[in-house]
């Protein structure tokens, strides 16, 4: 396999985990009752010859932040709750 096969074969790989992760995120929020809805991968930190594959999480309105807090801190307490 060339340099260049190999760095393409990278770039996929980080790519393809990076939407499994924004999936895997998505599917938490969801049952959590958010949804966030620019939710998606950076397409400039997908490209070049050493991509970061970063996931944005977009603007939401005001009740979606509100609500993502309250999941947040919903969970933060029932973890908290099972450590004692």
């Amino acid at each position: 396999m060339t340099t260049a096969a190999r760095q393409q074969t990278v770039t996929e790989d980080k790519v393809r985990d990076a939407e499994r992760a924004r999936d895997e995120l998505r599917d938490a929020l969801k049952a959590a009752g958010v949804q966030l809805p620019s939710l998606g991968l950076d397409a400039a930190s997908c490209a070049g010859p050493a991509p970061l594959a970063l996931i944005d999480l977009g603007r939401c309105h005001v009740a979606t932040a509100r609500a993502l807090a309250a999941a947040l801190r919903s969970n933060v307490g029932e973890q908290q709750g099972a450590a004692r």
